[in-house]
């Protein structure tokens, strides 16, 4: 589960910003369906959800986008040549942070166990890089590697904890490299759940990124799988009786597979496996017709076709326990449609494994205390183009307090500023 994270000094972020998902202890609101026990004696109860909002290009996806970046860099850094640079890109509007590294830093609980983990860089190299873990309630701090500018090396520290070959792995890593992945590169096992987490348990969808079907493809080859993603579908559209997927095996030219050209259902099982075109249709029923009628998936609705690609990924995270981070997660859905799947995060039938969910929106009308605790509502604005992270409960808003009323009236902030036109 993630518990917190902060970003320093990249993109539109200047001064440290950090979002938590640790629950306010004096709210007692919804405790026991919209908080999770962390599993970790004596500590506090995490949010399974929380929402930014604010204006366009203030920075909710710039705050999504940090925490990608730092998956990304975990999960590929070893594997980048000697002298590639890194995509740094700090914030721009001042001459001493455009000089400076960008910090990334993430508190997370794997395996019942909590670790802080982090580092900052620039374009060439690793500037800090530590990590924490509390297998007890004391911490002990694994690793901890520093520049030193001024003799151009590196300060390297190691807990007695920390078994292995860790000469060998600090050898081996390279500036514009984590240690932690290069560390995982040469079969370290000890380290091997947080870099999991990073990989596994994080998904993150911002940007250019999106959730494809091919997770929703792969399960509907499994009957019990089926059942599950079809109510999700139904969810869009009541009329849904069924979904039938037929395949075919694609010859010739697959240079469209890696263009933004290519068609939405086509995926491969693996890299060297040829790809596949997947043909699905949807069955509706209707009183006065006795046989259902067969749709292909290019003539459903927006909302259908999004909630079909994501049924399969969605499912994963709450099967797998997954921290999910989307932005705007509203597009192309109702608001209904997305308080549904907001409050299957907020069940203990539906969310068995404590997975979470983190997604930016625009979409006022979810501002409310019945869908959401007063913590987990987060504004972001921008102010002389720094973009600020705060919590709605810095206004101590009463319990019956109408949250989107008030929002919209200025209250806590985070609102377009709309000029006025002569025309």
């Amino acid at each position: 589960m993630l518990i917190e994270f902060s970003v320093t000094n990249f993109r539109s972020f200047r001064d440290k910003q950090t979002l938590s998902m640790v629950a306010a202890g004096s709210d007692k609101e919804h405790l026991e369906t919209h908080t999770l026990d962390s599993g970790i004696k004596n500590f506090d109860r995490l949010l399974a959800s929380a929402v930014v909002y604010g204006p366009n290009a203030a920075g909710k996806t710039n705050l999504l986008r940090a925490l990608q970046f730092m998956q990304s860099h975990v999960t590929n850094s070893a594997v980048v040549g000697p002298i590639s640079q890194v995509a740094y890109t700090p914030f721009l509007f001042d001459t001493e942070s455009r000089n400076k590294p960008s910090s990334f830093e993430v508190t997370f609980i794997a395996n019942s166990v909590r670790y802080e983990y982090g580092f900052s860089i620039d374009n060439i190299r690793v500037h800090h890089e530590w990590l924490i873990e509390y297998r007890t309630k004391n911490p002990s701090r694994l690793f901890d590697r520093t520049y030193d500018n001024k003799h151009d090396k590196y300060d390297w520290v190691f807990s007695a904890y920390l078994k292995g070959n860790k000469f060998v792995w600090r050898d081996a890593t390279r500036p514009n490299a984590l240690f932690l992945s290069t560390a995982i590169q040469l079969n370290n096992s000890q380290l091997l759940q947080v870099y999991w987490w990073f990989q596994k348990r994080l998904i993150v969808i911002a940007g250019a990124s999106m959730l494809n079907a091919v997770m929703t493809l792969k399960m509907l080859e499994d009957p019990t799988n089926k059942e599950r993603i079809l109510p999700f579908v139904r969810v869009a559209d009541l009329g849904v009786d069924d979904v039938k997927v037929s395949r075919e095996i694609l010859t010739g030219n697959t240079a469209f597979l890696s263009g933004s050209l290519a068609p939405p259902l086509v995926y491969q099982d693996s890299p060297t496996s040829p790809p596949i075109l997947a043909h699905v249709t949807f069955s509706h029923v209707s009183k006065g017709l006795k046989e259902p009628v067969a749709l292909p998936f290019e003539d459903e609705s927006n909302g259908t076709q999004v909630l079909f690609r994501n049924a399969g990924a969605w499912l994963n995270v709450f099967l797998n326990g997954e921290v999910l981070v989307i932005d705007e997660i509203d597009t192309s859905l109702h608001t209904l449609l997305v308080a549904y799947f907001i409050n299957r995060f907020h069940s203990s039938h539906t969310n068995q494994n404590n997975a979470q969910l983190v997604f930016s929106t625009h979409n006022t009308s979810l501002l409310s205390q019945d869908l959401f605790r007063r913590d987990q509502i987060w504004f972001v604005e921008k102010s002389e183009n720094s973009s600020k992270l705060y919590p709605l409960s810095d206004f101590s808003p009463r319990k019956d307090e109408m949250l989107e009323r008030w929002y919209m009236r200025g209250r806590y902030g985070a609102l377009p500023i709309l000029g006025v036109s002569d025309v």
